[in-house]
């Protein structure tokens, strides 16, 4: 069954935004931090607009693509510009109907784990390691996204390592290591004075991401570092 968000306030949000009735941006937190906007017009961004990462990962981006996770279909729509092959696929039914509106010629609301179709490169974007949830899953993910590349695909795929949230003000770590990995996370997103039921996501470090590839048979080399502890990665 495909894990279609409960109340699908992201979608509610991308709908508003697209038919002119943005009054608000979403708030989202962690169980770690405080409360944050996520700016609605962040998520149409033009590839202009894009950080670094992601724009290295479009051009990287070859043959016949999936855009997993595709939100509001900037990427997708950068592709189908320059004349790509690109299917899109995301959890949000309010996403896909956006996606579709904004000229996104083939997505599907349909989850990572229920694709069968096989591609050229695969683009896992925007944290993209988030989709996994948690340290233990990795290797259920990993293995089924090696299952949908052809022959010399890869997939690109951006993540953070987040230490630097637990840092104190003399450069000491407080990560309790009796604890789960610390880049586990309880993501809560609220829109509007409505709360949408906690996610689980995951921010791994490039070093745990290698190690989870090579035990389920992918090369993973890093492509480049963001600005602030992200980087962009091709498994293979």
């Amino acid at each position: 069954m495909t894990k279609i968000m409960k109340k699908d306030l992201f979608g509610n949000a991308l709908l508003d935004f697209q038919n002119g009735n943005y009054t608000e941006d979403l708030i989202t937190s962690t169980n770690i931090s405080g409360e944050d906007e996520l700016p609605l017009p962040y998520l149409f961004r033009n590839f202009s607009e894009m950080p670094k990462l992601e724009q290295k990962a479009l051009q990287l981006a070859k043959g016949s693509i999936l855009d997993v996770g595709c939100g509001a279909g900037s990427h997708s729509l950068y592709l189908q510009k320059k004349e790509c092959n690109v299917a899109a696929i995301d959890t949000s039914e309010g996403a896909v109907k956006v996606a579709k509106q904004r000229g996104v010629l083939n997505v599907e609301l349909k989850d990572i784990l229920e694709e069968t179709r096989t591609f050229d490169t695969i683009l896992v974007l925007m944290n993209g390691t988030g989709v996994f949830e948690e340290l233990s899953k990795i290797s259920i993910y990993l293995k089924h996204l090696k299952s949908l590349l052809n022959p010399n695909g890869q997939i690109l795929i951006d993540s953070s390592d987040i230490k630097y949230m637990y840092e104190d003000e003399d450069g000491g770590l407080w990560i309790d290591t009796n604890a789960d990995y610390y880049g586990e996370l309880d993501y809560y997103l609220s829109y509007k004075g409505e709360d949408e039921a906690p996610m689980k996501w995951l921010y791994l470090d490039f070093e745990r991401l290698q190690v989870a590839c090579e035990g389920v048979g992918l090369q993973c080399d890093k492509v480049m570092d963001g600005e602030h502890f992200d980087y962009l990665a091709r498994l293979f």
